[in-house]
C-alpha cells in the first residue's frame, strides 16, 4: 500500500501540486487530467525522481525516500520518454537493463522471452530497434518496466503511439498484471482507464478533484447530460449558452451532446453520463486553452 500524505511540490513560487492525500492499494488507478495539470509531477515523486516540498509518501509504513534502493527494487516505471539504443535489439536492450538491476542471466533470458510474448514482440526480438515504429518502441518500454516483476508499476502516458489494437492488448495486459500489484496509469486518454481502472484520480488546480470509481464519478453529472439536434443557424448561440461536449454533423443538422443543470427543453434526450463527459466538463477551460 502507498499513502501520499499532504504532499505539495513547489518550483520557486510556482505550486505544481498542493496538499495531495491519497491511499493506494493493489489494483489499477487511472491518473487522469489534461497535460500540465500535475500528473507527471506526482508520478515522478512516486518514482522517487523528485522529492516533495512538503508532506511524504510511504510504502507499507516506510518513507519511500528513506527506503531508497529497497523501494526501487519493488518499482517498475515507464516514463513518457525513455532512453534506448537504436542499434540494440529488444533482447539486447532488456538483457542490458536486467544486468543493471542485478538479475542473473539465466533468469533474465527466461523472463525476457515471456515479456516479449506479452507485448507481442517475440518475432522482432532480435531486430534492431532503429527500424521500429513508435508503438513498437513503447511496447519495449512496457516490457522493461516489468523486468523485475514489480510490486508497484507506474506508467506515464503508456499508450502514446499505440494503435487501437495495441491499446486494447495493453489494457488486457494491465488487468492481468493488477491482480497482485499496484498499477498507476497516468494519461489524458479517457478510454485507456475507463474500462480497467478500479478507481480514477482526477487532479484539477493542483489538487485532487476526484478519487473514486468510474461509476461514482460519472454519477456527478447524472441528470445533466443531454443530446439534441439543432440547425447550423442556432449553433453559435447554443454554444454560448450551454457546455457542449460533442458535435456531430448528420443530414445537414448538428447532433449535440451537452451539459445543462436545469429543466430540460422540449426535444432534449437525457443520456447516461460517461467518464469522458465528466473529463470534458471539468477541464473545459484547460482544454479550451490548449486548443
Amino acid at each position: 500500500m502507498i499513502v501520499v500524505k499532504n504532499v505539495s511540490k513547489y518550483y520557486g513560487n510556482f505550486c505544481a501540486l498542493n496538499n495531495i492525500t491519497l491511499e493506494l492499494h493493489n489494483g489499477v488507478y487511472g491518473l487522469l487530467a489534461p497535460n500540465g495539470a500535475g500528473k507527471t509531477t506526482l508520478i515522478k515523486m512516486l518514482a522517487t525522481l523528485i522529492t516533495p516540498s512538503q508532506g511524504e509518501i510511504v510504502y507499507d509504513g516506510k518513507n519511500i525516500i528513506h527506503m531508497d534502493d529497497e523501494f526501487r527494487a519493488l518499482l517498475g516505471y515507464l516514463p513518457q520518454q525513455f532512453g534506448y539504443y537504436n542499434n540494440y535489439s529488444p533482447k539486447q536492450y532488456l538483457l542490458y537493463l536486467a544486468a543493471l538491476k542485478g538479475m542473473g542471466r539465466k533468469d533474465s533470458i527466461r523472463i525476457i522471452k515471456e515479456l516479449l510474448e506479452k507485448v507481442a514482440l517475440s518475432e522482432v526480438g532480435n531486430k534492431k530497434m532503429k527500424k521500429f515504429s513508435g508503438g513498437m518502441i513503447q511496447r519495449v518500454g512496457i516490457a522493461q518496466a516489468l523486468l523485475n516483476n514489480p510490486k508497484v508499476l507506474i506508467l506515464d502516458e503508456p499508450t502514446a503511439g499505440l494503435d487501437p489494437k495495441e491499446r486494447a492488448r495493453f489494457r488486457n495486459l494491465l488487468s492481468e498484471l493488477a491482480r497482485d500489484r499496484l498499477v498507476i496509469v497516468s494519461t489524458h486518454i479517457v478510454s485507456d482507464v475507463e474500462s480497467i481502472a478500479n478507481e480514477v484520480i482526477m487532479i484539477k488546480h493542483q489538487e485532487v478533484l476526484y478519487k473514486d470509481s468510474v461509476e461514482n464519478i460519472c454519477n456527478t453529472l447524472a441528470g445533466h447530460v443531454y443530446e439534441t439536434t439543432i440547425d447550423y443557424g442556432h449553433l453559435d448561440a447554443f454554444r454560448n449558452r450551454y457546455t457542449v461536449l460533442l458535435e456531430k454533423q448528420e443530414s445537414g443538422e448538428m447532433n449535440i451532446r451537452f451539459i445543462h443543470k436545469g429543466a430540460a427543453a422540449e426535444g432534449w434526450l437525457s443520456v447516461t453520463p460517461s467518464l469522458e463527459d465528466v473529463f470534458l466538463y471539468e477541464y473545459r477551460d484547460e482544454i479550451r486553452m490548449e486548443v
